[in-house]
């Protein structure tokens, strides 16, 4: 074999080597990557389901204070009943 012949062999097994390689750690990494943004799914999930409650507290306060200002009011009239 030539020098030549040799040199193109290397460089030809290199080259494969180095794709190998590449390719390799590109599925590692993109496992890795698949797997955080199931996480982070979860994690948003998990975050708008307490949005999603904390939105139907503030709704039931609100119907509460507005039944809470008719006790009140229906209180006060009683009172003011009581003493006329």
């Amino acid at each position: 074999m030539s020098r030549v012949t040799e040199s193109v062999i290397v460089a030809l097994l290199g080259l494969i080597g180095a794709l190998a390689g590449t390719y390799f750690a590109n599925r590692k990494a993109s496992a890795l990557i698949g797997y955080r943004l199931e996480k982070l799914e979860e994690k948003v999930d998990k975050h708008n389901h307490v949005v999603e409650r904390t939105y139907e507290i503030e709704r039931r306060l609100d119907v509460d204070d507005e039944r809470f200002k008719v006790m009140l009011h229906r209180i006060s009239d009683l009172e003011q009943e009581g003493r006329g």
